[in-house]
């Protein structure tokens, strides 16, 4: 009989009490198959929705978050696995030992939940976003699902909300995500070497969250700018000493001290 593990229902913050289960045999899975991105865009995508998030998103209560791009998602343990180019959840917490099987991938009965947000960047028609994949995260039961189509495959449409309701996708026009206060928009501009359009986290206010380069760009230029606002103002310092120590040897060649004026 295999020894009892604690899993900690509270790795989300749910409130839940932790309970002692049997270790669940997971020798079958297949965590990695090692396939590589298919293109250099979508590869600096992913990584732009990871970025912006850990950088400069306050989520709401502060509760702490998992995103994750290009690692599985196991929902069941004899269901096979999908592979979101990106997910978000709310109210967890990375794992102690990330090579331990059972957390190198999103294995919901290890968190205790599902990801409030998948996003699928749209390669080719051959990823069935809008097909296969919408359905199967319906049954999944994800409750905010974007795809994210900057090649046009599927249209002029480049992104399509879908937020689920009564088990079913309903299409969304507002690019908000239910349960998250996070928006979402699209931004040209150069990221990681590359110039073009690219998907962007919002506050709810429509301020972009800037990456952590965007970020420490951003506090060099406001140092910089403080800077020479104290150097300007040194400046003026300076010489208005220098105005007030030439009026004062006027004064004393006319005879007048100045300290008596």
């Amino acid at each position: 009989m295999e020894e009892p593990r604690i899993i900690e229902a509270g790795v989300a913050d749910y409130g839940y009490v932790p309970e002692i289960i049997h270790e669940l045999d997971i020798s079958h899975i297949e965590t990695e198959d090692d396939k590589p991105l298919d293109n250099t865009f979508s590869e600096r995508q992913q990584h732009l929705l990871v970025d912006a998030l850990h950088a400069s998103w306050q989520p709401p209560k502060k509760k702490p978050f998992v995103a994750l791009s290009n690692v599985g998602l196991f929902y069941g343990l004899h269901m096979p696995p999908v592979v979101p180019d990106f997910m978000l959840s709310l109210g967890v917490h990375f794992p102690q030992n990330a090579w331990e099987k059972h957390n190198r991938a999103y294995f919901t009965w290890e968190y205790g939940k599902l990801p409030e947000l998948v996003v699928e960047i749209v390669s080719n028609v051959r990823g069935n976003e809008l097909d296969d994949k919408l359905d199967r995260y319906a049954f999944i039961g994800i409750r905010n699902y974007l795809v994210f189509d900057p090649a046009e495959h599927y249209g002029q449409d480049i992104l399509r909300l879908f937020v689920l309701d009564n088990n079913e996708y309903h299409r969304s026009e507002e690019p908000t995500f239910q349960g998250l206060d996070l928006r979402c928009t699209l931004w040209e501009g150069l990221y990681n070497g590359m110039t073009d359009r690219w998907l962007r986290w919002t506050a709810p206010d429509g301020s972009l969250l800037l990456t952590g380069a965007e970020r420490a760009e951003h506090e060099r230029e406001r140092a910089e700018h403080e800077r020479e606002r104290a150097e300007e103002a040194f400046a003026i310092a300076s010489e208005e000493r220098s105005r007030a120590e030439r009026l004062a040897e006027k004064l004393r060649a006319l005879g007048i001290n100045p300290e008596e004026v």
